[in-house]
């Protein structure tokens, strides 16, 4: 072999280990193996957070000026430790990118200004965190299980101005029963992100209830049906698992998840789903960018218009 354009000791190696004699002679799968692995991709069974970062970093090279100014607004968004990457001299992580994207969404089409917020099931808050610092709020009410209610008490306590905060109130799942505190109130806008999808159809119906008699708008950004491609995640967390997650939601529907045209047909169904009542009008939907199987809806009250 030529000592001037010979393998190098990496390159050694790899011809013994993984691009071997023997697995080059088999096409028919070495784009989804060791060899490609080494030739053309990282292999994403173990490069997950390199990827994340990845796309972090491509949509923050596609952020508008408009959402930059938006994501420069939110303060403290270091707070516990996130997967992120610098851009333009800026920390940016995967949850801003996104919420900077949903308030860009829902402000296009009404005015946040003054508004009484409730937002169900709201994570660690960054939603919140997000519109209290691009918006001045009037009112913002969570709504979610004791766990993550604590969880959200504690971040938006890191995060937020104590004026900031002041505007907020924690509301436990029983106070959106029959004579709890929540059915007291009206709300301009009604939030949620994710976690119809993770809740009983009885309890999602319930919610919709709620919204459809003590609310104006309602943006629901969610998966539009359910999956079972193993290749994704091995199932790491166990087929009881899956099987449960099968059998909540409204949507339940098995999609391929990367096939533009089946999410953008399912999207019709969601779009059903999750209308609070006959008469509330939806005022904009499309794909909730980045996931390929998440939709956003708009929707406003008939009482609402009046």
């Amino acid at each position: 072999m030529s000592q001037t354009y010979g393998r190098s000791p990496l390159w050694e190696l790899y011809n013994n280990t993984q691009v071997t004699r023997e697995a080059v002679g088999d096409l028919s799968n070495f784009k989804s193996s060791e060899v490609n692995y080494k030739l053309a991709l990282w292999d994403p069974r173990v490069n997950g957070v390199r990827y994340l970062k990845t796309l972090v970093f491509t949509l923050a090279a596609g952020l508008s000026p408009a959402n930059w100014a938006r994501l420069r607004r939110i303060a403290n968004r270091e707070v516990g430790d996130p997967f992120s990457i610098t851009y333009d001299g800026e920390a940016v992580c995967m949850d801003y990118l996104q919420a900077v994207l949903e308030v860009e969404f829902i402000e296009s089409r009404m005015t946040l200004d003054g508004t009484s917020i409730l937002e169900i099931g709201a994570g660690y808050g960054r939603t919140c965190h997000a519109l209290l610092s691009n918006h001045e709020i009037a009112a913002y009410h969570i709504v979610d299980l004791e766990n993550s209610l604590d969880l959200a008490s504690r971040y938006l306590g890191a995060v937020l101005t104590d004026e900031q905060l002041a505007k907020v109130h924690f509301h436990g799942v029983d106070q959106a029963e029959a004579g709890g505190a929540l059915r007291e109130l009206r709300f301009d806008l009604a939030i949620n992100i994710d976690s119809f999808a993770e809740m009983t159809p009885d309890t999602v119906g319930a919610y919709l209830d709620l919204i459809a008699t003590h609310a104006d708008h309602l943006y629901v950004n969610n998966p539009v049906g359910k999956y079972l491609d193993k290749s994704l995640d091995g199932h790491s967390q166990g087929d009881a698992v899956v099987q449960l997650a099968l059998r909540t939601g409204l949507l339940r529907d098995i999609v391929d998840i990367f096939d533009d045209r089946a999410v953008a047909a399912q999207s019709r169904r969601f779009i059903d789903a999750y209308r609070p009542g006959r008469d509330w009008a939806l005022l904009a939907d499309a794909r909730a960018v980045p996931w390929s199987f998440y939709w956003q809806a708009l929707y406003r009250s008939g009482a609402a218009g009046r």
